[in-house]
């Protein structure tokens, strides 16, 4: 693609797509690199590892455009996002570092598999729990991770108790090392991770999985630079349409109806997810 299309043509078309992907992924908390991977690699026919280049950086991206309007509205839980940041880094660098050793079918069977598992569970898990089916937890007491949050779209403040922050941090870890692995802001782990384990309501986790994913990108963004996977070329406009894309995705999100949220979830995960299996398997 990138032979066959001038320079700004290509851009354009780049810039267009991302656009899409920084509204979706503020929308749903997958950080636009889930859909700028796939869309890099499927529609443009680039390297895998250029393409996770270019997503990274898209998913910093993203949540420089969406964390801010996301903490200022109260839906991010700045406490259980920066407690969680700590599994998501130090997973997001270990990675990095192993992206580069392995072969590009194990990475696109890797990430399809991964996406369709996390679709199946969030539809398994469609209502959110109430407050009193949540576990008590002495670590989330201790800490004050706690909270709650006024919905837009019902009218009404949501209060919420969070459970099982330990197995939520390990699980985290293991985002953060697919975010390196794969190029992507995992929030396809991380929301379900925070709906069903820590049982925070979907659109906490959604906003607070934008609030964090910009660190854990960060975190193995370097890797990928100095390996020299990063496209100025690429890398350029997916940055600028995501960005784009998800300052207004982030004014959305209050205003749209929780079900409606996981629903758009669900789909996006599994159209994803077949798309990249069948690349995988055809490698």
């Amino acid at each position: 693609m990138l032979a066959t299309l001038d320079p700004l043509q290509f851009g354009g078309l780049v810039l267009a797509f991302s656009f899409v992907a920084g509204l979706l992924g503020a929308l749903l908390g997958l950080g636009g690199g889930i859909i700028v991977t796939p869309l890099l690699t499927l529609a443009f026919g680039l390297d895998i590892h250029i393409a996770i280049g270019a997503s990274l950086l898209s998913v910093i991206a993203t949540s420089s455009g969406a964390a801010a309007a996301y903490a200022r509205e109260g839906l991010a839980n700045l406490r259980v996002s920066m407690m969680l940041e700590i599994g998501t880094t130090s997973g997001a660098m270990s990675g990095a570092l192993l992206a580069g050793l392995v072969h590009r079918r194990f990475l696109f069977l890797t990430f399809g598999l991964i996406l369709g598992y996390s679709a199946l569970r969030m539809l398994q898990n469609h209502r959110d729990k109430a407050m009193s089916s949540v576990p008590h937890s002495a670590i989330a007491d201790r800490l004050r991770l706690h909270d709650r949050y006024y919905d837009e779209a019902e009218r009404r403040w949501i209060s919420y108790r969070v459970a099982r922050p330990g197995i939520g941090l390990v699980l985290m870890y293991i985002a953060g090392l697919v975010s390196g692995f794969l190029g992507i802001g995992s929030g396809a782990l991380k929301v379900p991770a925070m709906d069903m384990t820590m049982r925070l309501p979907i659109k906490v986790s959604t906003a607070s999985s934008n609030f964090m994913m910009g660190v854990t990108a960060a975190a193995s963004a370097s890797v990928y630079f100095a390996r020299g996977d990063i496209h100025p070329l690429v890398a350029g406009p997916v940055a600028a349409g995501v960005l784009i894309g998800a300052t207004i995705g982030s004014r959305v999100l209050g205003q749209t109806k929780s079900r409606s949220i996981r629903i758009a979830f669900v789909i996006v995960l599994l159209i994803v997810s077949v798309q990249m299996l069948i690349r995988g398997a055809q490698l």
